[in-house]
């Protein structure tokens, strides 16, 4: 009886410690998870709760913005526009309607800051390579001299993806018109320098990006390694909307 009785205790003890065992790596795996789950809902939400603004006319450099348009403080998108992309196909503003695109003014024989532009535009288009709802637009503003065959050869050697990044030439008028009345990169070249660029215009350094609905979301030092960090931040952002 003795011994049943120490075997009995025995078997208790050892039950009751392999249930408090089970039942701690339960609690402490109930707890990795919910952490787990915490974090992933908080990273969640500051993305899709983190609030890029929406620019208007008034909001932007008096000097970049047509003068018909200076006052305009709500509404603002961009208007149709039909250029050539290296390709020689047309482009319009319902190929990008519904996407979320970048848009940059310059030209290829710049020996100066476009450079810089287009090796950080490589890198946006990489973090975004062959998304269907993400483009990219390169207006010239010298299209006298950035013909489709030359806009063709920049774009090779800047490993443009057809389809996606799309190296736009026209009529000097109209890229210059849609610059100042839609997308806000130009400057009077009176007061510039404007070295070999040989335009009426000199464009600034700015990436300027447009939502879905083509409103302008934000500019970008297009040179600087961190203001394009804070650019490929703001895309997917405004994929998500």
């Amino acid at each position: 009886m003795g011994e049943n009785h120490f075997f009995y205790r025995t078997c208790v003890v050892h039950l009751k410690k392999s249930f408090t065992m089970r039942l701690r790596i339960i609690v402490f795996s109930a707890i990795a998870i919910i952490c787990f789950v915490i974090a992933y809902v908080m990273k969640s939400q500051q993305t899709t709760q983190r609030i890029i603004p929406i620019y208007n006319p008034v909001d932007i450099d008096a000097s970049v913005v047509d003068t018909a348009l200076r006052s305009v403080g709500h509404g603002h998108t961009i208007a149709p526009f039909q250029f050539t992309n290296q390709y020689n196909q047309p482009i319009t503003l319902n190929d990008v309607k519904g996407k979320v695109f970048v848009a940059e003014y310059f030209f290829t024989t710049c020996g100066t800051i476009c450079p810089k532009m287009n090796v950080q535009m490589q890198r946006v288009q990489k973090a975004f390579e062959n998304n269907p709802k993400f483009k990219i637009l390169s207006f010239t503003v010298n299209p006298e001299v950035d013909s489709v065959p030359q806009m063709k050869l920049y774009a090779e050697g800047h490993k443009a993806i057809k389809g996606q990044w799309h190296f736009l030439t026209g009529e000097k008028k109209a890229l210059y018109k849609t610059a100042r009345t839609s997308f806000f990169v130009l400057k009077p070249a009176e007061a510039q320098n404007l070295g070999d660029a040989g335009s009426d215009f000199i464009h600034t350094n700015n990436f300027v990006l447009i939502d879905k609905n083509l409103r302008i979301r934000g500019y970008y030092e297009g040179t600087s390694e961190k203001e394009v960090d804070r650019l490929i931040r703001d895309i997917p952002v405004l994929l998500e909307e």
